[in-house]
C-alpha cells in the first residue's frame, strides 16, 4: 500500500508538535468501520486544541472478506509497519471474547514487545486486554458468575491523572464473562485505579515500560452499540448458536423498552427485537467521562513526548560544547 489516508483531529492550536496515534483494529469484518469511526470521534472530542492523527493498522493474518479488504485499501497499513510507522500512543481494540489461538495473537505479541521498548503509551480495549495479559505476563482471566452486559458504574480506588475533571461512577458499557483479580494484577506490578460497584476489577495500568491502560469497558461506544450487540446475540439465539436466551442490557434502555422487550413471547423473530430496539433511545450517559479520560490521556502522552524532545535537544547541545 503506497499510501494511506490518516484522521486529522482537534484544532492543532495549542501544541505545536504532531501526536500520531495508531488503532491496531483486531476487530471481525462486521464491527471493524464501526470501531474505527467510535475511537475516531471520541479522539476528536478528546483532542481539543491538541493536532491528533489517527492511523488505522490491522493485522495480515486476521482473515478478510474481499470486500472488507477493498474498503480498507487506502485507509489501513499493515500491522507489521507499525514499529517504523513514529507514533507516539497506540490503542488496541480486540473482539470480545476471542478465542486464545486467535490468528491475530501473534501480532499482538509482536507488537506488544515493540511498545515496551519503544516505552509507548498504550490503550487496551475490551477483548484485548486477556489477550495482552497473556502474552505480557502470563495472567489468565477468571469467570464470572454474572457475565457483564450493559452500563455498569464503578468508583476511583487510586489517585491518577488519567481522573482529572472526571466522574468515573457515571458508568461505562460492559460485554464481558471474565475478571481479573487484583492481586494477581498487582503481584506482578499492575495498579488497579477503578473498581465496579461490585468491588471486581475496572481500569488498571502497567507502567514498568512506556504507560499501558487497560480499559476492561468500552467507554468508546456510541449510544447504540449495546443494542447492536443485543441483536447479534437475539440472532445467535434464534439460530442455535446459544443455548440461553439473551438478557437485555443493564442500566442501558429505558424501563418501558425493557418491559416491551421482556415480554416478548419465547418464539419471537429477530424482526420483532429490532422493531422494539431501534426505536428506543438511549442515553450516551458515559460520553463525557470518556471524553475527558482520553483527553486526560492524550495530554499527558504530548507533555512526555515534549518531555522527550527537550532532553534529546539538551542532549545535543552538551555534546556541541567545545
Amino acid at each position: 500500500m503506497n499510501h494511506t489516508e490518516h484522521f486529522t483531529l482537534g484544532t492543532g492550536h495549542g501544541y505545536r508538535g504532531l501526536l500520531q496515534v495508531g488503532l491496531f483494529n483486531a476487530m471481525p469484518d462486521a464491527a471493524l468501520r464501526a470501531t474505527e469511526i467510535q475511537f475516531a470521534r471520541l479522539l476528536k472530542d478528546a483532542a481539543g486544541a491538541l493536532d491528533v492523527r489517527l492511523r488505522l493498522f490491522s493485522p495480515a493474518s486476521l482473515p478478510r472478506e474481499e470486500e472488507t479488504r477493498a474498503r480498507m485499501e487506502g485507509f489501513y497499513e499493515d500491522a507489521g509497519l507499525l514499529p517504523a510507522a513514529g507514533l507516539d500512543a497506540l490503542i488496541v481494540a480486540a473482539p470480545d471474547g476471542d478465542a486464545p489461538d486467535a490468528a491475530w495473537r501473534d501480532d499482538l505479541a509482536a507488537l506488544l514487545d515493540w511498545a515496551q521498548a519503544a516505552s509507548l503509551a498504550a490503550i487496551f480495549s475490551g477483548g484485548a486486554v486477556p489477550a495482552a495479559l497473556a502474552c505480557l505476563d502470563g495472567i489468565a482471566s477468571r469467570p464470572l458468575a454474572h457475565p457483564l452486559f450493559g452500563v455498569y458504574s464503578g468508583q476511583r480506588v487510586a489517585d491518577d491523572s488519567l481522573f482529572f475533571h472526571t466522574a468515573w461512577d457515571a458508568g461505562v458499557p460492559h460485554i464481558r464473562d471474565h475478571t481479573f483479580a487484583g492481586a494477581d494484577l498487582e503481584a506482578r506490578g499492575y495498579r488497579v485505579l477503578s473498581r465496579l460497584a461490585d468491588d471486581s476489577v475496572d481500569i488498571f495500568a502497567r507502567e514498568t515500560a512506556g504507560h499501558f491502560l487497560f480499559l476492561q469497558g468500552h467507554p468508546e461506544h456510541d449510544d447504540g452499540a449495546l443494542g447492536r450487540a443485543y441483536l447479534r446475540a437475539v440472532a445467535r439465539f434464534r439460530n442455535g448458536e446459544i443455548a440461553a436466551r439473551p438478557p437485555v442490557p443493564r442500566n442501558y434502555f429505558d424501563r418501558l423498552t425493557e418491559s416491551r422487550l421482556a415480554a416478548l413471547p419465547e418464539g419471537t423473530g429477530l424482526s420483532g427485537h429490532a422493531a422494539i430496539v431501534q426505536a428506543a433511545r438511549p442515553l450516551q450517559s458515559w460520553r463525557g467521562q470518556a471524553v475527558r479520560l482520553f483527553a486526560n490521556w492524550l495530554t499527558r502522552t504530548a507533555a512526555a513526548k515534549m518531555r522527550r524532545a527537550a532532553s534529546r535537544a539538551v542532549h545535543v547541545r552538551r555534546r556541541r560544547v567545545p
